[in-house]
């Protein structure tokens, strides 16, 4: 009968741990409230205003979008490239606004959105630097930051990786002469180029993109209604035109990146790329 008894409460509370965990929109509605992870310190997606301190960029934008949405107020939470996922995870987060790229690694640990873009993951050398395709830096010391796709992508490419806390810190490795290059996302790695220069440091970014990554919102995995909801939303922000408003805003033409949006919200299925491990 204890056998029963025991088996029987520990059904129960699986059951009830079931419960509350595919049951974080109701919370979110019901607090009225919502927890948004963005980047730390990567321009233009997530990092503190130089003169306000406060967090701002293209990924806080896109929370409070969401969040108004939803109807709901929302805290910013900033959260560093290592601790993306572990942050989705443990919950510490209701969503993952943090450029979060998919994977295959991280595919079974979260849940990903429909991706919003596509981004390409490009290397960036010293200009006096005679190579201009990434099989000639096979065997080479690149600069990523610790636990990004980015790191994942010189690993792909046969290069050895030397990671470092944030995207500033590889560039400066580079600078310095401690690495071949570094590897970032496409708009970020403009950013540094353009910084370089204002210092009389000529970079150079090589043509061919080390790896392509669809951009998504992450959620904890089990979450359907939440993530059924968030893929609607999207939507809805593609229709109105908000994702396009925030991205010219941050990343568009007469920004520092001057890029135009070319991917719209769409299922990761109909992306043909090859996924990171």
């Amino acid at each position: 009968m204890r056998v029963f008894t025991t088996t029987a409460l520990l059904l129960t509370c699986q059951l009830v741990s079931l419960y509350a965990h595919a049951d974080r929109l109701d919370d979110v509605l019901s607090k009225k409230s919502m927890v948004c992870g963005v980047q730390s310190s990567t321009p233009p997606f997530g990092f503190p205003d130089p003169n306000t301190r406060q967090q701002v960029g293209h990924d806080v934008d896109l929370c409070h979008a969401i969040a108004d949405k939803l109807g709901v107020s929302v805290t910013i939470k900033p959260v560093s490239t290592e601790a993306k996922v572990p942050e989705i995870k443990l919950g510490h987060v209701d969503i993952g606004i943090m450029n979060l790229a998919y994977t295959v690694s991280r595919g079974k640990e979260i849940y990903f959105s429909n991706p919003y873009y596509i981004t390409q993951e490009m290397l960036v050398v010293l200009a006096d630097n005679p190579k201009n395709s990434i099989a000639d830096f096979k065997g080479q010391r690149i600069g990523t930051s610790k636990g990004s796709t980015s790191e994942l992508a010189v690993r792909l490419q046969g290069g050895k990786p030397v990671t470092f806390e944030d995207a500033a810190s590889a560039y400066l490795a580079t600078i310095q002469h401690k690495t071949v290059g570094f590897v970032n996302n496409e708009m970020t790695a403009k950013q540094f180029i353009q910084r370089a220069e204002k210092s009389g440091v000529k970079l150079k970014m090589i043509p061919e993109p080390m790896a392509l990554e669809p951009v998504s919102v992450g959620m904890r995995n089990g979450e359907v209604k939440l993530h059924e909801k968030i893929n609607g939303i999207l939507g809805e922000l593609e229709n109105d035109g908000t994702l396009d408003k925030i991205w010219n805003k941050w990343i568009g033409p007469g920004t520092n990146y001057d890029m135009v949006r070319k991917d719209k919200v769409q299922k990761m299925s109909d992306i043909k790329f090859k996924p990171l491990p």
